[in-house]
């Protein structure tokens, strides 16, 4: 690893978590108790960005760019840690269904995305 990487890594996951946050500020206002929106939306955003990001930004003619992009700033903007939490959170309040939801739908929602991506740049 060397110092200009580390650093784009640095700045674009600072980046990213800014998105996050606004993400969830924008979306505070829908309830909680269903899916959470916010690290949804999150996750199918950044999701679709690195989707677009791996195949017009290759790490052989401009690492520093992809690092800051596909690491640093969709790494900071989705998560699954966050995701995790929620999940467990619905099912630790008796909300079964909506936690089958969650993970239903952020993992067919991302892969998709992938997917359609993948067909429309290639």
């Amino acid at each position: 690893m060397n110092l200009i990487g580390a650093l784009a890594v640095f700045f674009g996951g600072g980046v990213g978590s800014l998105l996050r946050y606004g993400v969830s500020h924008l979306l505070k206002g829908f309830s909680a108790q269903a899916l959470p929106y916010a690290t949804l939306t999150s996750n199918i955003i950044s999701t679709a960005l690195l989707g677009w990001i791996i195949y017009k930004v290759s790490p052989a003619t401009n690492q520093t760019l992809y690092l800051f992009l596909a690491i640093g700033l969709c790494g900071g903007f989705s998560t699954f840690s966050t995701f995790s939490l929620e999940t467990f959170q619905l099912l630790k309040n008796g909300q079964i269904v909506w936690a089958i939801a969650n993970v239903a739908v952020s993992i067919v929602a991302c892969i998709t995305i992938l997917f359609l991506i993948s067909k429309s740049l290639k």
